[in-house]
């Protein structure tokens, strides 16, 4: 990290930890939409955004993107304790996997284990962009976590993640004893992209009669094509703009035709029996929130057992958001209480 970037994650970090009402004054009035009001905390952070002229992912190169993209989660993502993390070579995948303090030392009994997809458009995104998140579902989650990189558009375009996403699955199940899973106990999630990957793949274990315990979907993409109100409302000024979603689609799936496909839009899917419950997160300030709660009611429909879990004063991305402020960290604290709760 540099000295600049330092001297960056403090001041932030300092801010952001201001009392509420300091927090108010510097953050302006309060932003009110849809009968929600949007935290302090983060609106603050914008407003700080805007003032220093942080560029936007969506407009720079792609690889500059990609790079951006580490630097901007890293802002936030503060020194995040876990007891352990090592690399996985995971069928040709690399992948990560955390191990909290609770489950540290010998493996001796096999314990649950969460498969994580990271968010980013399907064309950024890393296991160092999401690194302190999977820390802090592992270590307060109480459970390991396997988080794995995918090929990224547009250098490969759908179907890509997609298999690269259903490839991790079948090969933790293969090697759940090396990874010291109980494959009874195995979950899977992720945010945005990855949480559109995690319920497809949810859809294809079980339409393969395949062991999946849980689905962990934080703001799920499930259906790229159909304007909502939610996307009218915030695709400006959120951090997640119409912009960034413009260019993710076109990324990842190039051929229009694709964008209807289930295994891109999975509230299109038919949903097969033996789907695993699901925890379904959106945020109240988030473009994709009226997609995410549209799927959770296309599970329930169907007679699986969701839950559906809204933040209304988050916004997109307030999963990276574990180090600075108050409002995103006591959000992602309360997910990896869900996932303590359901796979310990």
């Amino acid at each position: 990290m540099s000295a600049k970037t330092v001297v960056e994650v403090a001041a932030l970090r300092a801010l952001l930890g201001l009392p509420a009402p300091v927090q108010r004054v510097l953050a302006g009035r309060p932003l009110r939409r849809d009968g929600q009001t949007l935290a302090v905390d983060l609106q603050l952070m914008l407003r700080i955004q805007r003032l220093v002229r942080e560029p936007a992912i969506e407009t720079l190169e792609v690889e500059l993107g990609r790079q951006a993209a580490i630097r901007q989660t890293g802002l936030t993502a503060g020194r995040q304790p876990v007891g352990s993390v090592r690399d996985v070579n995971a069928g040709g995948l690399l992948a990560r996997l955390y191990t909290p303090s609770s489950r540290s030392g010998p493996v001796a009994t096999p314990g649950p284990l969460l498969l994580f997809f990271h968010g980013g458009g399907f064309f950024f995104g890393d296991l160092e962009t999401h690194d302190a998140t999977c820390r802090v579902l592992s270590e307060r989650g109480g459970v390991r976590v396997l988080a794995v990189d995918y090929r990224l558009s547009p250098e490969h375009p759908f179907p890509a993640a997609h298999d690269d996403a259903l490839a991790a699955y079948r090969w933790v199940l293969d090697h759940a004893s090396e990874l010291g899973a109980d494959p009874a106990r195995i979950a899977v999630g992720g945010d945005s992209a990855g949480g559109n990957l995690s319920a497809a793949v949810a859809i294809e274990a079980a339409r393969a009669g395949l062991p999946l315990s849980w689905q962990l979907l934080v703001y799920p993409v499930t259906d790229v094509t159909t304007e909502t109100e939610s996307k009218r409302m915030f695709g400006s000024g959120l951090f997640l703009t119409q912009e960034f979603m413009d260019l993710a689609v076109d990324s990842y799936t190039p051929d229009a035709a694709t964008r209807t496909d289930p295994r891109v839009a999975p509230l299109r899917a038919e949903l097969p029996e033996g789907l695993a419950p699901a925890y379904v997160v959106t945020a109240g300030f988030d473009p994709l929130r009226d997609e995410g709660e549209a799927y959770a009611a296309k599970l329930a429909a169907a007679g699986v057992e969701v839950e559906l879990r809204r933040f209304p004063d988050q916004i997109h991305g307030f999963l990276n958001i574990v180090g600075a402020g108050r409002t995103s960290r006591a959000a992602v604290a309360a997910i990896a209480d869900q996932v303590r709760a359901r796979l310990t």
